[in-house]
């Protein structure tokens, strides 16, 4: 077992005192002006911004509505609404009283609704929309304890604010004072990849501790030098990862600017107008953007260009990387001159396309794909991998200020500590380990094992103290040989390849690894109308799928070629269904529900597997699996 301990931070981080909405307070008195949050009407508005004395203001306001409606110091109240401003100013108004905020994903189902309200015994809950008050609507005769459901877009934070008017501002500031650091601010709900969602209690001092750490030894880096960083918020603040985010904001002085569509179209638009100095997302957004750049470039009669300026923003990445390690001399001439001609010519205008002043980004939720990570650090936007998870609070890694390796996650953050068990399961111990499970101890005891949090994930430290993860325990495939496979690794690899929109890899006691495979749907209409197949319909459709096939097989070829034969993909099958949360197939944090997805799709594997042994006679060995089998649906 490897232990690893980082030194101490390059800041010194003072200890928590209080609760999170302190940092609303103090950074009001200190800096009244500054701009703290932007938002809109709607996505042809301007942006707003609000200064910190006017968002100290708001919370003050709401807070006085929520002692007038009830909600004491311990109270739960749930949070189901998109990333959207109101949910910034509620969770700060919320932890002002001493309440505790319970973080619902809108598109949850009924059933997902009511476990989580009736777990948490919340008193309250905000939706966003009608929809969101029949969800609730619906269930809340068996919860109890609901007294309240309070709509955004029926006006009702005016109506809290206007219902707080005679609550005096000493009984806000009495409540605020006596929020202890070890008080449970949050309860967060894992995704729930593999079963029904746990709620995980996590305190102030626990959320304060990564979001403090990172900004007082990261912070200077998110911005070019003089200018305010910010940050446009698109995930949603369900997981621990946007909560994180808009914490990081907040307490650091970060204009936070709040975008609830997720589509292309309204991430874009948002991006261009609000112009953010720092990037975060999960990898299918880079990957997604960097798909959009290539169609886009192709669509303009540039897509050599824009591979060959892909593949030498990679190499001086690389390079680049090689030099501040210590094992290379850095980029040569040669590749310095192609590097500045695509500088002026590709790299500009795509810096251009998130804004213009991005300089960094963070990647978390899952792994980031190492030649991903080189490409943007290559055009001028430093993108790393990150690590965390709910019961961490979100934060346990970052990469070193000058040493960044590409590929891993970075060193723990001072004062986290990191141990890798004989089977390769990551052990973490810190302050921004999570008080428990409500209402499930056995759970509680199994996860904390000493002071360690078993992760549930598996890595392995390099001999520098560098984390890379591999994938998740309980997501390792064994096969019938008896071989074991993590699958992220040949996912990343595949999703790559601009046609293929999601992977899931499967295996277990099966001859052979095996995958399911969607299309991404914008990338096949920009293939098919580039195609331009000559002759009658019917030949052309048989052309086009031959052409589909042997895509999808180079996909599948160019992600084993990162693997063992043993490992190596030998059989898939690409569907008409992209896995989503609406189908149950993944979770509102957009990650993958492969047991569900091995059920749903049981008869077609099956299928996948038995054409396979039918077409190859004799005992199905991995050995006599040459080439992969593809099975379009």
């Amino acid at each position: 077992m490897r232990n690893l301990a980082l030194a101490p931070a390059p800041a010194v981080v003072p200890p928590l005192t209080g609760g999170l909405a302190d940092s609303v307070f103090a950074t009001a008195e200190r800096n009244p002006a500054l701009p703290v949050l932007a938002r809109r009407d709607g996505p042809a508005a301007p942006w707003q911004e609000v200064t910190a004395v006017e968002l100290r203001d708001e919370v003050v306001d709401l807070a006085k509505g929520l002692i007038g409606a009830g909600v004491s110091p311990g109270h739960r109240v749930a949070l189901m609404a998109r990333t959207r401003y109101e949910w910034t100013v509620l969770a700060h108004a919320l932890w002002a009283v001493g309440a505790e905020i319970v973080p619902v994903h809108p598109a949850s189902s009924r059933d997902q609704v009511e476990w989580i309200l009736r777990d948490t015994g919340c008193v309250a809950v905000v939706v966003e929309d009608e929809q969101g008050v029949m969800t609730v609507g619906t269930v809340c005769t068996r919860l109890p304890r609901l007294r309240h459901v309070w709509q955004l877009d029926a006006g009702a934070l005016p109506q809290l604010a206007a219902r707080g008017a005679a609550v005096p501002y000493t009984t806000v500031e009495s409540l605020r004072r006596i929020v202890l650091p070890d008080s449970t601010a949050a309860v967060v709900y894992t995704s729930g990849t593999s079963g029904r969602p746990m709620g995980c209690a996590l305190s102030h001092r626990s959320l304060a501790y990564p979001c403090d750490t990172l900004l007082a030894g990261w912070a200077h880096t998110a911005a070019p030098p003089g200018e305010q960083p910010s940050v446009l918020a698109f995930l949603p603040f369900s997981h621990v990862y946007g909560i994180m985010i808009m914490l990081m904001c907040v307490r650091g002085g970060v204009l936070m600017a709040h975008e609830p569509e997720l589509t292309g179209p309204a991430l874009a638009s948002a991006l261009s107008t609000f112009r953010p100095t720092y990037l975060y997302g999960v990898p299918s957004v880079f990957e997604k953007l960097y798909k959009t750049f290539l169609r886009t470039a192709q669509q303009a009669g540039r897509g050599a260009l824009f591979e060959r300026a892909a593949q030498t923003a990679r190499d001086f990445a690389a390079a680049e990387e090689r030099r501040r390690l210590g094992t290379g001399p850095g980029p040569g001439l040669e590749l310095r001159l192609q590097h500045a001609l695509y500088e002026r010519t590709v790299y500009r205008r795509l810096r251009a396309a998130l804004g213009g002043r991005v300089v960094r980004g963070t990647s978390g939720g899952s792994a980031l794909n190492r030649e991903l990570s080189m490409f943007y650090e290559g055009i001028g936007v430093y993108l790393h991998d990150g690590y965390g998870l709910t019961e961490a609070s979100g934060g346990i890694t970052m990469q070193p200020l000058g040493r960044e390796k590409s590929g891993t996650v970075g060193l723990p953050l001072p004062g986290t500590e990191i141990q890798v068990a004989d089977d390769g399961e990551i052990l973490v111990r810190g302050p921004s380990v999570f008080q428990g499970y409500i209402s499930d101890e056995h759970a509680t005891r199994a996860a904390l094992r000493g002071g360690w949090l078993a992760t549930g994930d598996i890595g392995r430290l390099d001999p520098e103290g560098y984390l890379t993860i591999t994938g998740r325990k309980k997501d390792i495939i064994v096969t019938s040989g008896g071989k074991s496979v993590a699958p992220a690794p040949l996912e990343q690899r595949l999703r790559m390849h601009p046609l293929v929109h999601q992977a899931v890899v499967i295996g277990d006691d099966r001859p052979c690894v095996g995958a399911l495979i969607t299309l991404d749907p914008e990338f096949l209409a920009h293939w098919r109308a580039a195609l331009a197949l000559p002759g009658d319909a019917q030949g052309r459709e048989t052309r086009e799928e031959n052409a589909l096939r042997e895509e999808i097989a180079r996909a599948v070829a160019s992600a084993n070629s990162a693997v063992s034969r043993a490992e190596s993909i030998r059989v898939y099958r690409v569907l008409q269904e992209p896995f989503a949360p609406d189908n149950g197939l993944l979770t509102p944090s957009m990650k993958l529900r492969r047991d569900a997805v091995v059920r749903h799709y049981a008869a077609e594997i099956e299928a996948m597997y038995q054409a396979r042994s039918r077409s190859r006679p004799g005992p199905p060995e991995p050995a006599e699996w040459d080439e992969p089998d593809d099975v379009f649906r």
